[in-house]
Parts: C-alpha cells; structure tokens; sequence
C-alpha cells in the first residue's frame, strides 16, 4: 500500500464511521416526538421503533441503517481503489452505528448496517443468512434469535463461498460484535422472557 492510498484509506474509514454514527432511529423517533431511548427495549433499531412509533417508522429506520452500510461500501467498489478497501470501509460504517460518536460511544445492535455492508461484499452469503433468519422467525417469531443466527451464519457463508481473507475476518469480526450487542437477548431467550414479533 502505497502512502497516498494509506491516506485515502484513512479518510474514507473516518468518513464511514461518521456516516454510520448519524443515528436514524433516534431521528426518526424524534421526529415523531419520541426518544426511542426510553422507550420498549430502550434500543434505537429498526424493530424498537417497529414496536414503539410505528410500522412506517420501522421500516424507514431498517432502510435508512441498511443504507449507512451499503452506499461507503458501493462507493469504494466502484471506485479504482484495492479491494480490500471495501471491507475496512464497512467494518468502519458498522462500527459508527454500533459506537456513535453522537451518542457517546453508544448505539444500537448493528444488524441493519451489517446488512448493508454485507449486501455489498458478499451478496450470496447474505441471501443464506436471510433465508436461515426467516427460518428462525417463521418458527419461533424471535428478531434476536434470528439476528444472532444469521449473525453466526455470515462468516461461514463467506469463507465457503470463497471470500478474501479480509472479507472474511471483518465478517468474523462484526457477527461477534453482533452476537456480542444481544447478550441482554440471549439471557432473555434462555429463561423465556423475550419477546416474540408481532406483525
């Protein structure tokens, strides 16, 4: 890697946290004059909002997350820059919703954005991980466990499907920070107190 391409690197990395970090749910929410915050789960993605303002409001907010994800990540692959550019590129727009610099270091669960960085890495991967969470949600109608599953699913999908090593290990790396983000989740699904989606 070259010194310009370092610097380049650096930029667009910044620049997709900070794309990442603008907090869609909470604006959103707000904008219907709600603080998603302290409402349901507290959590400012798609499905709180889903819950808490609003079929719409949901739907907008998984678009608007999905897109902080996809666009950095499009424009790199567009762009004649290395390809591995790409997936640092996504790892750093994933890690702005996960830990926004405009919400202290704090944010939400990173499936939406996760979702679009991988639609422009890996598009095959993601369409198992979408089949295995509609699986999960059509038996057991849990977001989370779905989620956490398909969180799982992506880095294998991508190593077998022949993916870089870069692609893969930022894969490995945002399924664990996914994984990570459901704890409070998975104590719920362990003593049966999550709740189920209702559509």
């Amino acid at each position: 890697m070259t010194g310009d391409q370092t610097i380049i690197l650096a930029l667009l990395i910044g620049s997709a946290y900070l794309i990442g970090s603008i907090p869609t749910g909470l604006l959103f929410g707000k904008a219907y004059g709600i603080d998603v915050r302290k409402e349901g789960s507290g959590n400012i993605g798609a499905t709180n909002l889903y819950r808490t303002v609003g079929r719409k409001v949901g739907i907008f907010t998984l678009v608007g997350d999905c897109l902080k994800g996809l666009l950095p990540v499009m424009f790199v692959k567009f762009s004649a820059l290395p390809p591995e550019f790409a997936a640092w590129v996504g790892l750093a727009a994933f890690c702005g919703h996960v830990f926004s610099v405009f919400l202290k270091f704090r944010g939400g669960k990173g499936v939406a954005t996760a979702l679009g960085v991988f639609l422009a890495l890996a598009p095959l991967a993601v369409a198992i991980a979408i089949a295995l969470f509609a699986g999960m949600m059509f038996v057991w109608r849990y977001v989370s466990l779905g989620s956490i599953s398909a969180a799982a699913i992506m880095p294998l999908a991508v190593f077998f499907l022949g993916g870089s090593r870069t692609v893969t290990v930022v894969t490995l790396v945002i399924a664990v920070i996914v994984i990570i983000r459901h704890q409070e989740n998975i104590r719920r699904l362990i003593s049966g107190n999550e709740s189920r989606f209702k559509a």
